[in-house]
């Protein structure tokens, strides 16, 4: 049987299809059961473990609580030396005395350096980053944790606010780095990264200050990132969707100076601490661009949202920005909650 050429093309957009249709159907049934992206999830079983980070010097700021902590206490497991940052020094000291019980003797005292600083006082980064080479004689990857979220209404939200949060989810962030990738690039290696959050990756309610921020981190470390290409410098965007911290509470609101205040409850429906700092750990190690993570049902939200916008434009009509509010933070709320809580 001869087969005309355009039958021949029939067949081919026909296994296109195909195939496109079948990785489409892949990707959804695969979102349903895993709690971060594919690409993460198979160097978390086949990829290079954060074994292979033994010996390597990081830099965890804001290391006192939550993800930071997390991460830390994930790479002292595989025998990484630390430096920790953050304002609380008794905090930091707890953190590093658990670092050290949790590596089972492959760290000793000096391979964990605290040093508590207030990450918003640009005029010291130079000094700590000197500071943790003068004392491990290197530095390999430097993890930007240090930051806060908020829950606000946008029209109520003080410029002071947005001035505060911008100062220290990005301004922050991007000076430590500069200083850092400066060393980097004299040394002829490094990795940057820098805990997001999928507030970075699509516009979140009540948050808008924050997912502001974290817009503006995606853009700069993407521009180093393009940058950087084939330097051997990498960069890497951690973006955790809700995880069981205290970071709910040390909220900004839209009020300059004042707290959240509504901490997470064990029976949310958020990521544990523990998990997401393991998922950080293997992100590090296997040097991703930009990895997400959260349960059920955010993974598929957020596929959604990014790689089918019409599709995710319907589905917030139904859903209402009250129902997305609280499938992120498990709580049902008024909008009149929100602006006074």
């Amino acid at each position: 049987m001869v087969i005309s050429p355009p039958q021949k093309l029939t067949m081919l957009f026909e296994i296109i299809g195909a195939g496109v249709f079948s990785y489409g159907l892949f990707y959804l049934l695969a979102m349903c059961f895993v709690d971060c992206d594919v690409e993460l999830w198979f160097y978390s079983i086949f990829g290079r473990s954060p074994r292979k980070l033994k010996g390597k010097v990081v830099c965890i700021t804001g290391a006192s609580s939550g993800i930071g902590e997390h991460t830390a206490k994930a790479l002292a497991k595989r025998g990484v030396k630390l430096a920790l940052t953050a304002r609380r020094k008794n905090e930091l000291e707890r953190v590093k005395r658990e670092c050290i019980e949790l590596s089972k003797g492959q760290l000793v005292d000096d391979d964990v350096l605290v040093l508590a600083f207030d990450i918003t006082d640009l005029s010291l980064h130079k000094k700590v980053l000197e500071q943790i080479i003068n004392h491990f004689g290197s530095l390999d990857i430097l993890v930007n944790n240090a930051g806060r979220s908020q829950r606000a209404l946008f029209e109520h939200i003080q410029m002071n606010v947005d001035k505060q949060m911008f100062d220290l989810n990005v301004f922050a962030v991007v000076n430590l780095s500069r200083f850092a990738v400066k060393y980097f690039s004299e040394r002829g290696s490094g990795h940057v990264a820098v805990v997001s959050s999928l507030a970075g990756v699509f516009g979140v309610p009540y948050s808008a200050t924050y997912t502001a921020t974290k817009h503006a981190i995606h853009g700069y470390f993407g521009a180093l990132r393009t940058e950087k290409t084939g330097k051997n410098i990498a960069v890497t965007l951690l973006c955790p969707g809700p995880v069981y911290t205290n970071f709910l509470q040390e909220s900004f609101t839209e009020k300059d100076g004042e707290k959240y205040g509504i901490p997470a409850n064990k029976t949310d429906r958020r990521m544990t601490g523990e998990r997401c700092g393991e998922l950080c750990a293997v992100a590090l190690a296997n040097r991703t661009h930009e990895s997400w993570m959260g349960i059920f049902p955010m993974m598929p939200f957020v596929y959604t949202a990014v790689y089918f916008p019409i599709v995710s434009k319907m589905c917030l009509k139904l859903l209402g920005p009250q129902r997305l509010f609280k499938i992120r933070d498990s709580k049902e709320i008024t909008l009149d909650e929100v602006a006074i809580a």
